[in-house]
């Protein structure tokens, strides 16, 4: 039947093959099947087979049906799963007539099905399977994209991931690499002796950052709730109970724009470390990429776009001050003291809507000039405390103990020296909540501070951000396997 007949038809033609199948008594939906190789053991085993010459030992192999020639009374199909895919034969004289016409006349490329067969080589030196048996594992109603092996719409790909995960080998390949990343996190925080915590994602207030939360309600409590905008406040209370190396890796969320660097809900890990500083977590985090990089099979180097990225240690350093200096000619710290941070706005000509607070105007400024200009991992020094309220101030200055790491263009990191005097972070969250709803002073948070927190060094690193880097992709999108879309119109 023709991929070119309206779905309906398609779907209604497969539906009528599964009656008959149940006709038939088999079974198109049973509930497992043994195998003894993957198609990946398979090639281990058998690629040195020569041409012509059949394995003596039968092998038990599953996955979808991706392609099907039909030669007379014989058939080559290619079989497809999560370790590779692998040819098989069925032939009508091996499995005999009724068996090969079901296989036949009812079966389609995207059909799982479970073979038993001896390998062999065929005279082109393809590896295949000489199936002696074959069963039904799972019937597909619906035909695979029309160009399974290359899906190209982007919405499609979005909504329907699982057809981009059958579609591209690279699109498999960039969320097995993330699942790397994540456990090369665990592996190098484990090593080093972190401990591994969990603090809730619904909270009575939000905190930990300046971002819109999401809104929620309990109904036995009858109560409004939030979604995390990020774990730290809770993660700090843990270093005042005495919970001194400790990390929780995790989704937080955060109810503002989406494009090609912002998902709502995204994953990060934050570490704390007592009796450490900013200058600790620089140390930690370049042992922690280095790690990573290495452990994804790579060297020092990899490419992202048409660029060459170094992870040689010891990163890159620059304070916001000698950035904006050679870029700009500008005495940023200047200009933030004396609140002039909108007429550099409007003087840069930097679209402003009038209703920016002077660290939203500062990051308009930063990502227009500055950002793309950090390639290679660069350590940024030296903020402004106002834009840091949970951070330690160096002495005698207003500038914060606090560095944000930038890769490729993209924040990766974001870490300083935690500010663990109560009375002044009470002034801070007093002096930075201009929105009482949204960011209401959290008295909890105050409270643990009270008992005593001891120096402590925070570090937080977005895994979507990172996983963008070590996958070459230019949307975080890309590396989210079900990214937040508008609904689909009716």
């Amino acid at each position: 039947m023709k991929e070119s007949q309206p779905i309906e038809n398609l779907i209604a033609n497969r539906k009528e093959k599964l009656e008959k199948l149940r006709i038939a008594g088999i079974e198109p939906y049973p509930s497992n099947f043994s195998y003894t190789h993957t198609t990946f053991d398979i090639h281990k085993e058998f690629d040195s087979l020569s041409p012509g010459v059949v394995a003596d030992k039968k092998i038990r192999v599953c996955g979808r049906i991706i392609t099907r020639r039909i030669m007379g009374k014989a058939t080559f199909s290619d079989i497809f799963n999560s370790t590779g895919k692998v040819q098989i034969y069925v032939k009508k004289d091996t499995v005999g007539g009724d068996s090969f016409e079901i296989f036949l006349n009812l079966i389609d490329i995207g059909d799982f099905i479970g073979v038993e067969g001896e390998p062999f080589k065929t005279r082109t030196g393809e590896l295949t399977i000489n199936v002696s048996r074959w069963q039904l594992l799972s019937k597909s109603l619906r035909p695979l994209p029309e160009k399974w092996h290359g899906l190209k719409d982007v919405e499609t790909r979005y909504r329907q991931r699982y057809l981009d995960l059958i579609s591209n080998e690279n699109v498999r390949k960039t969320f097995q690499i993330r699942a790397k990343i994540i456990t090369a996190v665990r592996e190098y925080l484990d090593r080093e002796e972190f401990l591994e915590v969990e603090t809730p994602m619904i909270q009575y207030l939000a905190g930990g950052a300046l971002a819109r939360p999401f809104k929620t309600f309990h109904n036995t409590y009858n109560i409004e709730l939030f979604l995390r905008i990020a774990p730290e406040l809770a993660l700090k209370m843990l270093t005042v109970g005495g919970l001194e190396k400790i990390y929780e890796l995790g989704r937080s969320f955060r109810n503002e724009g989406i494009d090609r660097q912002h998902n709502p809900e995204f994953t990060m890990v934050e570490i704390y470390k007592a009796y450490s500083d900013y200058n600790d977590m620089m140390a930690l985090c370049e042992g922690m990429l280095l790690h990573i990089i290495k452990a994804n099979g790579s060297g020092e180097e990899i490419t992202y776009g048409d660029k060459k990225i170094s992870f040689k240690i010891p990163f890159k350093k620059a304070s916001l001050q000698e950035l904006f200096q050679q870029v700009l000619n500008k005495d940023i710290m200047k200009i933030i003291a004396e609140g002039n941070l909108k007429n550099l706005a409007d003087e840069l000509k930097i679209k402003r809507t009038g209703e920016e607070s002077d660290r939203n105007i500062f990051d308009h400024i930063f990502d227009e000039y500055i950002k793309n200009k950090l390639i290679d991992p660069t350590f940024i020094l030296d903020y402004p405390l106002e834009f840091s309220p949970l951070a330690k101030g160096k002495s005698g200055c207003p500038i914060a103990e606090r560095f944000e790491l930038f890769i490729a263009g993209e924040e990766v990191a974001n870490a300083y020296s935690e500010l663990n005097d109560p009375q002044e972070q009470k002034e801070r969250f007093a002096r930075q909540r201009k929105d009482a709803e949204v960011h209401p002073l959290d008295e909890g948070f105050i409270t643990a501070l009270e008992y005593g927190m001891p120096p402590c060094g925070g570090l937080g690193l977005g895994i979507d951000r990172l996983t963008m880097i070590l996958t070459n992709s230019s949307s975080i999108r890309e590396v989210i396997l079900f990214p937040l879309l508008r609904p689909e119109e009716k």
